[in-house]
């Protein structure tokens, strides 16, 4: 996977993408995934690889202030068309591996099926922790191999022909999150569906 790969792909995949990921048991997993999240007035929130903008419905609160980027425009023209006018949003053409952002930055960051589509996992996590302000939280929602750290031989044989749609069924969140376990705590890693393949994943940053 390269990021101009993934233009195209999403480019492909953005007409079709909220019927796929955004319904059924998608649907009934995100709605667990912004369970219980607290998010007060004056916070400012990014949304890493925004996608279509379906995980902005959850955050309809007046007063918080929302960054919201992605690396295909055509994502940001469909998450653009479906937010309220009256929220606090900018959206923005950006690679998630090199957020141009100073550091410490944002209250809450949310990572949502990110980590498995970008060609650097590591280098974007290591920028998602950088933006995060001290005591500041993260939010992951993605796919990952299991705890276990095993891969069925099922998944070993489609993994090379589902890295041609966009993104990567066996990527170890282990090893993704192993260089910054000084900056980043696991508060939860709940699995979420498809026997914990899907996990939600909350990180606090250290002050």
């Amino acid at each position: 996977m390269n990021n101009k790969w993934n233009k195209m792909i999403y480019r492909i995949w953005t007409p079709f993408y909220d019927k796929v990921f955004n319904s059924g048991v998608f649907l009934k997993a995100r709605s667990k995934v912004f369970e219980g999240l607290s998010v007060t007035q004056g916070q400012h929130v990014l949304f890493v690889g925004v996608g279509t903008g379906a995980d902005l419905e959850y955050f309809n609160t007046l007063g918080v202030k929302i960054t919201a980027i992605d690396l295909s425009p055509s994502m940001l023209a469909s998450a653009r068309a479906r937010v309220s006018t009256e929220m606090d949003i900018r959206f923005i053409e950006m690679d998630a591996q090199s957020l141009d952002f100073p550091e410490q930055t944002f209250d809450l960051v949310i990572a949502s099926l990110i980590l498995s589509v970008v060609p650097d996992a590591k280098r974007c996590m290591g920028e998602i922790s950088r933006v995060t302000k001290g005591e500041g939280t993260v939010l992951i929602f993605d796919k990952f191999e299991t705890v276990k750290g095993k891969l069925s031989i099922s998944k070993k044989l489609l993994r090379p022909l589902v890295s041609l749609l966009g993104t990567d069924i066996g990527r170890s969140f282990q090893e993704i999150i192993q260089p910054f376990n000084d900056q980043l705590k696991i508060h939860q890693d709940t699995p979420v569906m498809f026997n914990g393949m899907y996990r939600k994943i909350i990180l606090e940053k250290v002050k």
